[in-house]
């Protein structure tokens, strides 16, 4: 699944392309919004909440999600595209730029006022400009026996880690993903070092994994084999993903 720095980058370049142009051409190629026409619409600003992101214009805000497959791409007019026209879920343009969003996992257009729903549950946007250190440190800790690797996962502790980051951060960290929350020595500077590798990778990509993808090769600080293990359900996305470490930089909880 993409993770937020990924969803960062989107929000960015569809900004280039669209914000301040009027639409000449929306395609909603969903059921629900299938008869929606923005045309004549400026669009005022794009951004992104961890995952989630928005192109609002005066009277909306159309959200979408990446979910496992969906990715954004910006063509001239007239351009072919480069995905198969049939993933292609939403299609907006203006006089000089094509946005289109391929197998997005949700499409939905709701009243700016109503914007907010979608993310109120979620914890601080790691990438926002109002992240906040301390609010993401509270929701974690109030779930003091969780393993620190699921925590991560978990939008409603802090928003824009996904299956790649967690393992980066822990492995920087020298967490093992099992330890529960409570059990981390430093939970305040384990969430600077999330903030930081995210800013990393939104401003400086594209990020060098350290430990995820690197199953058996060897602990770039001791040369131990990397191992991948499952941490059982998430309880946000209510699926197993194995998250990488050094078993012997990041010694299991006793």
């Amino acid at each position: 699944m993409p993770e937020g720095d990924t969803v960062y980058l989107a929000a960015a370049r569809l900004r280039r392309a669209l914000a301040g142009k009027v639409l000449t051409r929306t395609d909603f190629r969903v059921p629900r919004f299938a008869t929606l026409d923005l045309r004549g619409q400026r669009v005022e600003e794009v951004g992104s909440y961890g995952k989630h992101l928005f192109v609002r214009t005066p009277t909306a805000s159309i959200h979408t999600h990446l979910k496992m497959e969906g990715v954004w791409r910006v063509y001239r007019p007239g351009q072919r595209w480069t995905k198969p026209g049939f993933t292609a879920r939403l299609v907006l343009a203006t006089a000089d730029a094509e946005a289109v969003g391929f197998s997005l996992g949700l499409v939905e257009v709701l009243t700016r006022a109503d914007e907010h729903t979608v993310v109120d549950h979620l914890g601080p946007d790691l990438l926002g400009p109002n992240w906040d250190a301390g609010e993401a440190v509270r929701r974690l800790a109030r779930h003091p026996d969780q393993p620190i690797g699921l925590a991560l996962l978990d939008q409603r502790n802090l928003a824009g880690i996904g299956n790649i980051y967690r393992s980066e951060i822990c492995f920087l960290r020298r967490v093992h993903p099992a330890t529960p929350v409570a059990a981390v020595d430093d939970l305040p500077g384990l969430v600077a070092e999330a903030h930081r590798v995210l800013t990393e990778a939104a401003h400086h990509p594209p990020w060098r994994a350290l430990a995820y993808g690197r199953q058996r090769q060897p602990c770039r600080r001791c040369g131990t084999g990397l191992v991948v293990h499952l941490l059982g359900d998430d309880i946000a996305t209510r699926s197993e993903r194995g998250i990488y470490f050094c078993p012997r930089c990041q010694p299991a909880p006793g």
